[in-house]
């Protein structure tokens, strides 16, 4: 091999390890920010002091991770000027742009609100600390947005033209930013961001109940977490589907490698799981679906031809091997949350959820599928995209930075992965042992007024975690 393509295969290393590491933190940190604000309306609405407990201990965690997920997110940045400088030349009027869109809106409300949040509930009005958590939960959304918006430009490139000196100028920004590709893309993104945190909620609440502490908790969060996964993840499905289509009419290489279609099929069936033989262009040990499956999966059509890899020049294929099977462990974690969540939140409506131990355990033990499905998503979409950085116009080894060496990128692919397991470990070190110390100990002391007995002057009314008042005077 030469140093050319060490130096292009160290790159690739070194951003996939960095994007996955870092991809992890905003997979949880979106939805729990949507959590959060979501249980102090709940606290406002209905003052029942287990919402504010339950919130006062999901914010702590939420900072750790928000702050993991920032830390990991800045290397990221350095890496397009280091290792992929002609990517950054040549795209930079349009990734650049969406990129300062991204600070603009998301970064300045996350900084704005966040430390309201985290320090300032005793001292602003209780409606503006609810806005602070909505604001701050719409500045994560808002950086996924932009974030799914530059990508979906690279998957599919439109608004935009290619100058002389290959670089790209965007002539349209309306297309570019409302791209029919970016409404199937960021709600698919953001579902997953919603799922993976339901399961980590309920995932807690079953493994407290298992050790038989903070039922009233325990309960609130399995019940929310799984009764939230009921509603998203067939939504997530739907939006995977659609992902599907524009991947079939955009990127059939892409697609052909998903489904290791070697030949071209009219109607096409559907290989449900094989392993690719990738120099013999077969399945080895296939188990398939018949004609036309294939077809109805993929276009909705009975009758639609699907392209097989063979009918695409050799140069412009794309790995086989890990979309094939990232796609299907992505959709196997999928079935599984789908069937937990629906099989709990059955459980639940008679009050039988928290006697069936088996599920318990189930719940306790999904907490990782949310992670493993937005992964193994991401690396279909990323690994299905090559050989081509921006899909059709240019390719990944044009975008590395020239005159790079392996010995500059394997030093600092070294350094990142020691810098990057030194973080994830303390943090995730710290984050456990939250979660071990569970809810604030001390009940949350509410003011309120008792319309059936009235209170004496200077009585105060606390309500245990299930809401029960008990009155001081």
């Amino acid at each position: 091999m030469s140093t050319d393509l060490l130096a292009l295969l160290l790159s690739r290393v070194q951003f996939a390890f960095t994007v996955s590491f870092h991809i992890i933190f905003p997979a949880f940190t979106i939805g729990l920010a949507a959590w959060l604000a979501f249980l102090e309306a709940l606290s406002v609405a209905t003052r029942r002091p287990v919402y504010r407990r339950l919130f006062d201990f999901w914010v702590r965690i939420f900072a750790i991770a928000f702050g993991l997920g920032v830390v990991s997110g800045i290397v990221l940045g350095f890496e397009f000027g280091t290792n992929w400088s002609e990517l950054s030349r040549r795209t930079g009027p349009i990734q650049g742009p969406l990129l300062l869109y991204e600070t603009f809106t998301a970064f300045a409300l996350e900084a704005s609100f966040f430390g309201i949040m985290l320090f300032a509930r005793k001292r602003v009005p209780q409606w503006f600390y609810l806005f602070s958590c909505v604001m701050v939960a719409l500045g994560t959304t808002l950086s996924s947005f932009w974030i799914m918006v530059n990508n979906s430009w690279m998957q599919v490139p439109v608004g935009s033209q290619l100058a002389l000196d290959g670089t790209f100028v965007p002539d349209d920004w309306a297309a570019i930013i409302f791209s029919p590709i970016v409404w199937v893309r960021f709600p698919h993104m953001l579902l997953a961001a919603y799922v993976t945190t339901a399961f980590c909620v309920a995932a807690t609440g079953a493994w407290y109940l298992l050790q038989g502490r903070e039922p009233t908790e325990a309960r609130t969060m399995m019940r929310m977490g799984l009764g939230i996964a009921t509603v998203l993840v067939p939504a997530q499905i739907l939006f995977g589907h659609l992902n599907g289509e524009y991947v079939m009419h955009h990127q059939p290489a892409k697609m052909a490698a998903i489904e290791a279609r070697w030949h071209d099929e009219k109607p096409a069936g559907e290989v449900l799981l094989a392993w690719p033989d990738v120099a013999n262009r077969r399945n080895l040990f296939a188990i398939t679906l018949p004609a036309p499956l294939g077809s109805l999966i993929d276009s909705d059509s009975l009758t639609a031809g699907e392209a097989g890899l063979d009918s695409i020049p050799r140069e412009n294929w794309p790995p086989v091997l890990i979309p094939f099977f990232a796609f299907r462990i992505m959709v196997g974690c999928g079935v599984l949350m789908l069937c937990l969540a629906w099989a709990g939140s059955w459980l639940a409506l008679d009050d039988r959820l928290e006697t069936r131990r088996c599920l318990l355990w189930a719940t306790f033990l999904s907490f990782p599928l949310g992670f493993i499905a937005t992964l193994t998503g991401w690396f279909t979409a990323e690994v299905g995209r090559q050989p081509w950085v921006v899909y059709g116009l240019v390719r990944t080894a044009q975008a590395v930075t020239p005159f790079l060496t392996p010995r500059d990128v394997g030093i600092t692919l070294l350094v990142f992965g020691g810098i990057y397991a030194l973080i994830f470990a303390a943090g995730t070190v710290y984050i456990y042992r939250l979660l071990r110390q569970g809810p604030p100990p001390i009940p949350v002391e509410l003011e309120v007024t008792n319309p059936k007995r009235p209170l004496a002057a200077g009585s105060l009314v606390t309500l245990d975690a299930g809401g029960f008042q008990r009155n001081h005077t």
